[in-house]
């Protein structure tokens, strides 16, 4: 009888585990707070890049329309991702000036999901790496 409970409670341990590990790994790469069906460009200077895990983020100074300046940010991939594109911690140095084209925060904030910058070689650096 304890065999046979002591099974089911197993079962049931493990069904909670798989289940529950999968709503974290879904909302981990939600992409909720991103209008995915609008794309916005902006120029700007890079202020600083934050390579970290689990995605890094990039952000930018950008001149507002009646003057002064609004800071942008940016969420990309992993680092690890990345290097294996091509990309390392200084591939955006700061103060550099870049166009990106991103999918913007649902809320308004400026910023969103990074696709993709144009640096002034004219290198193309997206979620996939660099391209000419």
């Amino acid at each position: 009888m304890t065999t046979r409970i002591s099974r089911a409670l197993c079962a049931m341990a493990t069904a909670a585990l798989v289940c529950g590990g999968g709503t974290f790994i879904s909302a981990h790469h939600s992409f909720a707070a991103f209008d995915m069906a609008a794309e916005k460009v902006v120029d700007g200077a890079v202020r600083k890049v934050e390579w970290t895990n689990p995605h890094i983020w990039v952000y930018i100074d950008a001149a507002k329309p009646g003057g002064g300046t609004e800071t942008y940010a940016f969420e990309g991939m992993s680092p690890n991702y990345l290097n294996r594109r091509g990309w390392t911690r200084t591939t955006l140095d700061d103060g550099m000036k870049i166009t990106v084209h991103y999918r913007p925060f649902k809320d308004g904030k400026p910023g969103g999901m990074f696709v993709s910058a144009k640096l002034p070689t004219g290198v193309t650096l997206t979620g996939g790496g660099a391209q000419q």
